[in-house]
C-alpha cells in the first residue's frame, strides 16, 4: 500500500501581482484598506476565492510587506483565510515567524472584514502591533458566513497585548464586496448554523 504524501502549498492568484505595488507607501489607513478591499473584490471577480482580502504593511515606511486573499475553496484548505495567508506570506518574505515583536520592523494587519475566531486567535501570535478592520463581523454573518465564537471583549484583549485596533475603515466599501459575492450565488462555505441546528 502506497502511503499518501502530505504537503501544503498556497499560491496567490496571478492577478495579485498586477494589483500590488511593493515600492509605494500606503500612508493612511484608508489607502491600506483600499488595497485590502481591492484584493477582496478582485478575488470575487476572478472567481479565485472568497470575498476577503488582507495585507501586512510595515508601520515605519508604510510599504506593503505581503498581500493575502481567501483561498479556502480553491486550495481545499479550511485555514486559508485572507489574514492567515497574508501572515504566512509576510513571514516567508521576512524570513521570520514573528512579524514585529522580535523583528526589525513593526507591522500592521489590514483586513477587509473583522477577523473570524481563527484569525483573531492568530493575530497576537503573528507579532503585528496594529489591526485595521473594514467590514464588521455582523456584515459577514448577514450573508451567511459563520465567524465563530469570539469573546465580547476581544478588542480590549488585543489592546491589553499591545495591539491597537481600528474599526470601520471604509466599512461600506468592504461590506459591498460581501454583498456582491452573495448576490452572485457564490458558495458560502462554513455557513452559520440555522436556528434549528443551534437548538439541537
Amino acid at each position: 500500500m502506497t502511503r499518501p504524501s502530505f504537503s501544503i502549498s498556497l499560491i496567490l492568484p496571478g492577478w495579485v501581482d498586477r494589483l500590488i505595488d511593493l515600492d509605494r507607501p500606503y500612508r493612511t489607513d484608508e489607502e491600506k484598506m483600499s488595497l485590502a478591499n481591492a484584493l477582496a473584490s478582485e478575488n470575487v471577480k476572478n472567481a479565485t476565492g472568497g470575498p476577503f482580502g488582507a495585507a501586512i504593511f510595515d508601520c515605519t515606511d508604510h510599504r506593503l510587506v505581503a498581500p493575502g486573499v481567501n483561498l479556502v475553496v480553491p486550495a481545499f484548505n479550511p485555514t486559508a483565510h485572507a489574514e492567515v495567508v497574508a501572515m504566512g506570506m509576510a513571514g516567508t518574505r521576512l524570513g521570520s515567524y514573528d512579524l514585529g515583536n522580535e523583528g526589525a520592523l513593526p507591522t500592521v494587519l489590514v483586513s477587509s472584514v473583522e477577523p473570524c475566531a481563527m484569525c483573531l486567535g492568530a493575530t497576537p501570535w503573528s507579532g503585528v502591533s496594529r489591526l485595521i478592520i473594514g467590514a464588521r463581523d455582523a456584515d459577514a454573518r448577514a450573508i451567511g458566513f459563520d465567524e465563530g465564537d469570539k469573546p465580547a471583549n476581544w478588542v480590549e484583549s488585543l489592546n491589553a497585548r499591545g495591539i491597537e485596533v481600528t474599526q470601520d475603515v471604509l466599512r461600506d466599501e468592504a461590506a459591498s464586496v460581501l454583498k456582491a459575492y452573495a448576490a452572485a450565488g457564490n458558495e458560502i462555505y462554513n455557513s452559520a448554523p440555522s436556528a434549528d441546528q443551534r437548538d439541537e
